[in-house]
């Protein structure tokens, strides 16, 4: 299968974004996390076998430039909704890492042109939820398998992504919006995750009235690096479920 070679793309005026495209079939929309898009190359490969995949660079990374009317995850979410537009995309499912998951909730809870069929989220960030934050690592905890195997993203995270979250890392009034969302979801969490815990993960999960919780056991926060095919099997068997 050739490499998805990256495109600029006008979403609108005044805002290319970079994306990468690959495979044909049902549209697939995924979404990096603080590492970056590198970070998902294993997952666009594995879904463009038999899916349409877009996989952009969020504004802000990789070197390309974050205009300044992007400065919330809000204004993220629609410019994405405004790719979709771009290429007349519908049935769309939205996968987003971490970071990038709050995107794809956002983008859920927004899509009133009805372009989103299934939502996938791997241990996301986002909502504000009682009793659990989100614990960005100092470092790489004692012991672990590989340098972020189970606190997730490095210590030194994109200027960019501050300039989206903002200094709490959540959406205090996000939570309560999940119960919009009417698609199919599945939450997808590495059991040993000490950036967001399993618990934020189920609670996550049940915001969402088709909501589903899914745990890989033996990974942390990035469980595609770590247990990936667990992630896949996971993630296949939920495509091939017809919807509505």
């Amino acid at each position: 299968m050739t490499a998805p070679v990256p495109r600029v793309v006008t979403v609108r005026s005044g805002l290319d974004l970079t994306v990468r495209e690959a495979g044909e079939g049902g549209p697939v929309l995924v979404l990096h996390g603080a590492p970056g898009p590198a970070s998902l190359t294993p997952l666009v490969d594995h879904l463009a076998a038999g899916h349409r995949v877009l996989a952009p660079t969020h504004p802000g990374w990789d070197g390309t430039v974050r205009p300044a009317a992007l400065d919330s995850v809000a204004a993220l979410a629609a410019t994405y909704h405004d790719l979709l537009d771009r290429r007349e995309l519908d049935g769309v499912t939205v996968v987003g890492t971490s970071f990038g998951g709050w995107i794809a909730a956002r983008m859920a809870v927004d899509d009133r042109a009805g372009r989103i069929s299934r939502l996938v989220l791997m241990d996301a960030i986002g909502p504000e939820i009682p009793g659990h934050r989100v614990n960005l690592p100092s470092g790489p905890p004692p012991g672990t398998r590989t340098p972020a195997a189970r606190g997730g993203p490095p210590a030194r995270t994109p200027t960019a992504l501050r300039a989206y979250t903002g200094p709490d890392l959540h959406d205090p009034g996000l939570l309560a919006r999940l119960s919009t969302v009417t698609c199919p979801v599945l939450v997808i969490w590495g059991a040993d995750d000490t950036v967001v815990t399993p618990d934020f993960g189920r609670a996550y999960a049940a915001a969402f009235p088709s909501g589903r919780f899914t745990l890989v056991p033996g990974a942390g926060h990035l469980p595609l690096r770590e247990e990936p095919e667990a992630v896949f099997t996971a993630l296949d068997r939920f495509l091939a479920e017809p919807t509505a």
